[in-house]
């Protein structure tokens, strides 16, 4: 078969919705492939169009031209097409609310999550765009995002940071920057964002952010404010923030109602993903009713049962579908679409050459300088780790019974004092005396005397302390 054929289908009934389990309806049409088989629900799920195609619409989808990535007047960028040739595109700025947008993308591994993250990045560095980009896979998601590797080599994002520490120094940063913002528009009384008037467009990117928000994660809280705040104030203000994650499950993503407004609002795309992921996007009602998504197979390419005794047939590689996803707040939100093939055909050694002409030549865009004297040290330098966390994160001086001393500071977050705080501020508590004994009396069943403890509390890495302090903390734990 060589055509491609299109049914229109519509319900029986006034006030039907068409329902339809994709491997049954590709089985009734005689399809063994179900990658060959589209189907578009209407708005009001009683009408849908079924399109039979001869193959895999999606087994290539070129990248002919860099500046498609370039954002169109809408705010929106191409970053792939869907199966009848349609551009798919995602929304990173509004201009007729003059807003930023909150972006989630989803995705098991192998699901192409990572190729398509470098596609939004560089789609934004192209597009005037300061990012600041946390890779949370130590740098391995995106190494080209960082750049070209040498001396006075430029990134391709305005800050790259690879740790926790590094993240939640970027949040605070972005979040700074964002009130920052606040309180200068407010005099001028601006109420909407306007694109480069005369400060850029910002977005906050974590990479495999479940490892951030996950159950047990050091900064969960701390961070889960931060996320929430950018989401929720920073529209209006140019900055936006997007989540890249593992597909599993909301509650391992600083809870549901952390994301369920940035799912029903923002800009969110399914990779291929877990049966766990599905389930509560349908039941929370983050997809619209009657809304059917076909599950994504790793694999593309027709299965036949093979007879054990059929010696002449050889067992050919299948093509991956790396890279197919729904854009769920796109035009056609129930219609699969891939992401552009990019990059070197085979791996490269170091970073990829045809990665990185992605991204375009020059320096990245920054946040403006109006704001780097309150962002301070660790966007100026780049810092990264509990260095640039430190920067924005002062600890108060100890005491000599190991507690939290009065309003002196140490670190280098001189410059950070004057800024805005929330009214409850999330800065991690430094870890205490009375912390590191209580450590020490969990880890060990039997009973241990002054002396044992202070040994062992002196041996955990932290400040040396004396035995008149572990005896006065060992009575307030006592009392």
């Amino acid at each position: 078969m060589s055509k491609i054929y299109e049914l229109t289908v519509e319900a029986v009934e006034a006030g039907d919705i068409i329902t339809y389990h994709p491997m049954k309806l590709a089985n009734a049409l005689r399809i063994k492939d179900v990658n060959r088989l589209a189907v578009e629900t209407s708005v009001m799920g009683d009408k849908a169009l079924v399109t039979i195609y001869p193959n895999d619409p999606l087994a290539r989808v070129i990248l002919t031209d860099p500046q498609m990535l370039v954002m169109d007047e809408r705010g929106r960028v191409w970053i792939g097409r869907y199966h009848n040739g349609r551009p798919s595109l995602l929304r990173l700025y509004d201009p007729a609310s003059g807003s930023a947008q909150r972006l989630l993308l989803f995705g098991t591994t192998g699901a192409g999550k990572s190729t398509a993250g470098q596609i939004v990045l560089a789609a934004m560095k192209r597009s005037g765009i300061a990012v600041l980009y946390a890779d949370l896979k130590g740098g391995q998601s995106a190494p080209e995002a960082y750049g070209q590797t040498g001396p006075g080599a430029d990134g391709n994002v305005a800050w790259r940071v690879t740790t926790q520490e590094g993240t939640m120094a970027q949040l605070r940063t972005t979040w700074l920057t964002m009130m920052d913002r606040q309180e200068r528009y407010a005099r001028l009384g601006r109420s909407k964002f306007l694109r480069g008037r005369p400060d850029p467009l910002i977005y906050q990117i974590v990479d495999e952010a479940n490892r951030l928000l996950e159950k047990g994660a050091p900064y969960r809280d701390e961070a889960t404010f931060y996320i929430k705040d950018i989401g929720r104030t920073g529209r209006s203000l140019g900055v936006g923030i997007g989540l890249f994650a593992q597909a599993g499950h909301l509650e391992e993503m600083g809870g549901s109602d952390t994301l369920r407004a940035m799912l029903k609002e923002g800009e969110v795309i399914l990779l291929r993903w877990t049966s766990s992921m599905m389930k509560q996007l349908v039941t929370d009602g983050l997809l619209p009713a009657g809304q059917v998504l076909a599950p994504i197979p790793k694999y593309a390419g027709e299965v036949d049962l093979v007879s054990q005794f059929d010696e002449e047939h050889t067992d050919d590689d299948r093509p991956g579908t790396q890279g197919t996803a729904y854009n769920v707040n796109g035009r056609y939100p129930t219609s699969k679409m891939r992401f552009w093939n990019i990059g070197s055909p085979v791996p490269t050694e170091g970073l990829d050459p045809m990665i990185l002409d992605l991204y375009g030549p020059g320096a990245p865009p920054e946040i403006e300088e109006a704001a780097w004297d309150l962002i301070g040290d660790a966007y100026c330098q780049r810092l990264d780790g509990m260095e640039a966390y430190r920067a924005v994160f002062p600890e108060p001086e100890e005491d000599e019974d190991g507690e939290g001393g009065g309003g002196k500071k140490k670190g280098g977050g001189a410059k950070t004092a004057a800024s805005p705080v929330p009214a409850s501020p999330p800065k991690p508590r430094a870890r205490t005396l009375r912390d590191r004994i209580q450590a020490v009396l969990d880890a060990h069943d039997d009973p241990l005397d002054a002396l044992q403890i202070l040994e062992l509390v002196n041996a955990d890495g932290g400040r040396e302390v004396k035995l008149g302090s572990v005896r006065n903390t060992l009575t307030a734990i006592r009392n």
